[in-house]
């Protein structure tokens, strides 16, 4: 056992978040924590970590064992860039290979006993630098940084520019990389995109140590999970299994102890009705009875009524008319900020009823084409043309169409004069805002706040054409489940950009995929992407090709010669690309080698071999970490 939490309860002044909390994690067990908004799922991490105590029992770790702790917000600062940074994680490695270095130049200096000392400890020193990742720890390093969406260019910013979640990104890189017993995850891809939250799934299922994280993407729990503990009403409640097996046996258990219920419900209420009869009676023998029977009554230990889905918004969206069949056409959208070309010669048709999701990485311009087709930002080339009758309704992530200086009664009042006051209160009720929440300024509301009110207006809107956002952001996943079900059951046209795999799965008909510049389209939903990727994407390069080379013939902004210039750089990057690749080949087998002569039992006490050796595989592993570097490089390159 790595870690057991045993009878917890904590309360902040008269609200108990959690009650005999217990539960238990394994070596390598992957434990997924799961609860609404507000359920107390990141108080039990704190008390965990250490950041926090609690009113009542306690929690007990396994000898020696290490914690790591990711909150999701990181407020540190640093002159070092993000390499630097994640490097410094393995600080007690680098100071090792110093050691190496300085008793190698002594060694030559020393004979005899001296150099025998030096010599044990050298050999001491390199068992312990081999079995650490000495010879790799660069290479993971860089790995790392490059998992979590870092390219060449960014991994030399320094920390103190970086964005709230850029920093979050480093903060999780440097857990990872520092490997405790058990990593605890509080949100972690909250900012990371599509690719990104891949990688550290994979990381995380070839993790050696254990895991706990809160997260409310259910597509990631599906994937790492083996262990959900979830927090309701302030019990703690264990399940095995991925999120998809728990949401099953919680259905069953919800359903059972409903039936239980009801059935204890039915018997007290046939007891009373014959206690009371027997009262009726007034008769010695029958008040005995009743009597009896009260006595036997009260002590039933009465169950409780099941919690049904507490603290989930509550909507449904109506267009208010049907659009025409042909609900909008894009045709050869270009935009630029700059330097940053995002896309150009981009167009798209969408249909009426279609439910489309718009993905890929970060910074790839799917926030902006969103914007373009509502109006909020120009297009540098191309048109936009909505069809007959199409009513736009917008969800903006960063809910800029809100107003600060307004209460969110105010919000919804001053935009729809029309509804009264109770009809308001009611709306916003749906949406857990009740009593004198509604009175809140917009500043004021949260993250998840903001998103309620914005989907609060998207419903009044009775818009018959959905843009919407990063929409699941902030929401808890029953409130998710609401919203898809609200889309699913929606008579309109959906057009919307998120991260959320499970979330794109319930709801899309087709998605676009923003990369390389252009929309690549699939007509299914996140399973069918997956499926039909490699093949899309082989299909698309071969067309690139073939439509370059046809574009030679035809375009006249490019004479012969700046074609032909254009193919030799191509295949110049090609040949340097392959070149690259084959050294890397080459250099990982020579490192191997050297490996191998290391460990031969008759260089053990050969001082001038093994310091040839350590020597020689260091200059490799500084040529590999720059091989590695440059093909990188000339991949970015070819890409573009």
């Amino acid at each position: 056992m790595i870690l057991a939490c045993s009878h917890i309860d904590k309360a902040f002044a008269e609200e108990t978040i959690l009650k005999d909390a217990t539960f238990h994690i394994n070596e390598q067990e992957r434990v997924a924590m799961v609860g609404v908004n507000g359920a107390g799922k990141t108080t039990l991490l704190r008390i965990i970590a250490g950041e926090l105590t609690s009113d009542a029992g306690e929690v007990i770790r396994g000898k020696d064992i290490t914690l790591g702790y990711l909150p999701q917000q990181q407020g540190y600062h640093s002159d070092n860039t993000i390499y630097e940074e994640l490097l410094a994680v393995k600080s007690e490695i680098i100071e090792m290979d110093r050691q190496i270095r300085e008793l190698e130049t002594k060694m030559q200096e020393k004979e005899g006993r001296e150099l025998s000392k030096l010599l044990e400890k050298y050999n001491r020193l390199q068992t312990t630098f081999e079995s650490g990742e000495g010879y790799s720890y660069k290479s993971k390093v860089l790995g790392v940084i490059h998992g979590l969406g870092f390219g060449s260019d960014a991994m030399h910013q320094c920390i103190n520019h970086l964005s709230g979640g850029q920093k979050t990104r480093v903060a999780l890189g440097k857990l990872l990389l520092s490997e405790p017993d058990l990593l605890i995850l509080d949100e972690p891809t909250n900012h990371l995109d599509l690719d990104s939250v891949r990688w550290l799934e994979n990381y995380l299922l070839n993790y050696r140590g254990s895991v706990l994280v809160v997260s409310h993407d259910r597509y990631f729990l599906d994937r790492i999970a083996d262990k959900v503990v979830e927090i309701d009403q302030g019990k703690v409640m264990t399940f095995s299994g991925n999120y998809s097996s728990y949401a099953e046996k919680k259905a069953a258990l919800r359903e059972s102890l409903l039936r239980q219920y009801y059935n204890q419900q039915q018997e007290i209420r046939h007891q009373e009705a014959v206690i009371e009869k027997l009262k009726s009676f007034n008769r010695e023998k029958s008040i005995r009875r009743a009597e009896s029977r009260e006595k036997m009554l009260n002590k039933i230990e009465r169950l409780e009524k099941p919690s049904g889905e507490n603290a989930a918004i509550r909507f449904e969206l109506t267009p208010s008319h049907p659009s025409g069949k042909d609900v909008l056409s894009v045709s050869d959208y270009a935009k630029s900020f700059g330097n940053n070309h995002l896309f150009k010669n981009l167009s798209l048709e969408i249909k009426r009823g279609e439910k489309i999701a718009i993905i890929g990485k970060n910074g790839t311009g799917k926030t902006t084409l969103l914007k373009m087709i509502c109006g909020m930002e120009p297009a540098d080339e191309g048109s936009c043309t909505p069809g007959t009758g199409v009513d736009i309704g917008y969800y903006d992530q960063e809910h800029n169409v809100l107003h600060d200086d307004k209460t969110i009664f105010e919000e919804i009042q001053d935009d729809y004069p029309n509804l009264t006051h109770t009809e308001i209160r009611n709306v916003l009720a749906a949406f857990l805002f009740t009593g004198d929440d509604v009175l809140k300024p917009i500043q004021l509301l949260s993250g998840g706040e903001k998103g309620r009110v914005s989907l609060a207006k998207l419903m009044l809107s009775k818009a018959n054409f959905l843009l919407l956002d990063e929409p699941t952001n902030h929401l808890d996943i029953a409130s998710k489940e609401i919203l898809e079900e609200a889309l699913n059951h929606y008579t309109g046209t959906v057009l919307y950009v998120s991260h959320d795999r499970y979330f794109i799965n319930r709801t899309a008909t087709r998605i676009l995929d923003l990369t390389g510049h252009k929309l690549l389209s699939y007509s299914g939903n996140y399973s069918y992407y997956l499926e039909k990727k490699e093949t899309m994407e082989q299909i698309h390069l071969k067309q690139e090709e073939t439509s370059f080379m046809a574009k030679k013939e035809t375009d006249a902004k490019l004479d012969w010669q700046e074609q032909k210039q254009q193919q030799a750089n191509r295949r110049k990057l090609e040949n340097q690309y392959a070149k690259v690749e084959q050294d890397i080949e080459k250099l990982e087998e020579e490192i191997a080698a050297i490996d191998e002569e290391l460990s031969l039992p008759e260089y053990a006490s050969d001082a001038g071999k093994l310091m040839e050796l350590s020597q020689s595989r260091e200059e490799k592993e500084a040529a590999l970490s720059l091989a590695m570097e440059t093909w990188e490089q000339l991949a970015e390159q070819m890409e573009k």
